[in-house]
């Protein structure tokens, strides 16, 4: 048995950090009376595209992560989404703590093309705790694992995420481009005299026959 067990109640993210941020609550209840020292917490976090519906635009915008629709039941596996190190204060019985989740607009990350896939509903995500539970008894200082088995489950609303990335890059994203292909795009957007690299994309797409 884990000298500590775990829950995520809840979730917000950070409106003045340097990069976006979510914050997820996470409660820890220690399995019996003896105060906890402290704890040097591992936490694997996993998103389970198995655990809800999509809807039909939702499933286009998923073809790229996870193939055709017919191949779902093979493709729809959990993948990771980050891993995060937290050291807990000491406390007794209960206590709650933030896991700070720092987020990209990186659209080669499988978690931003997941995450932007999704017009609404939640996310859900799997927590996969390890680490080190440090107590204090009468003899002294003890050390015990936080076991393998522990996990908890949570449903982040996509409205949650939007927010967020709309409030740090609002109605915009971001691509990552070889510096040839920039180049190109440079030459190309000076050659029709455009303005913005959203006139650019635009032309592109106009000339390929392609509708906005």
């Amino acid at each position: 048995m884990s000298p500590v067990a775990f829950e995520i109640v809840g979730a917000r993210f950070e409106a003045y950090a340097a990069v976006p941020t979510l914050a997820l609550r996470l409660r820890i209840t220690a399995a019996d009376a003896e105060p906890v020292h402290a704890i040097a917490l591992r936490t694997q976090i996993m998103i389970e595209p198995k655990q809800r519906r999509y809807e039909g635009a939702e499933e286009r915008r998923l073809t790229e992560l996870f193939g055709e629709t017919p191949r779902w039941g093979d493709t729809l596996r959990p993948f990771l989404w980050t891993n995060l190190a937290t050291t807990v204060t000491g406390f007794s019985g209960t206590t709650e703590v933030d896991l700070p989740i720092t987020c990209t607009y990186d659209f080669e990350i499988a978690s931003v093309k997941y995450m932007h896939a999704l017009d609404n509903g939640e996310i859900p995500i799997t927590a996969l705790f390890s680490g080190t539970v440090f107590g204090r008894t009468a003899a002294g200082l003890n050390a015990l694992p936080v076991s393998w088995s522990e996990e908890a489950k949570f449903r982040l609303p996509v409205a949650l995420w939007r927010e967020m990335m709309d409030l740090y890059f609002p109605n915009t994203s971001w691509l990552r481009l070889r510096r040839e292909t920039l180049d190109s795009l440079q030459r190309f957007k000076v050659e029709r005299t455009l303005t913005t690299w959203d006139d650019t994309f635009e032309m592109l797409l106009k000339e390929v026959g392609h509708d906005l």
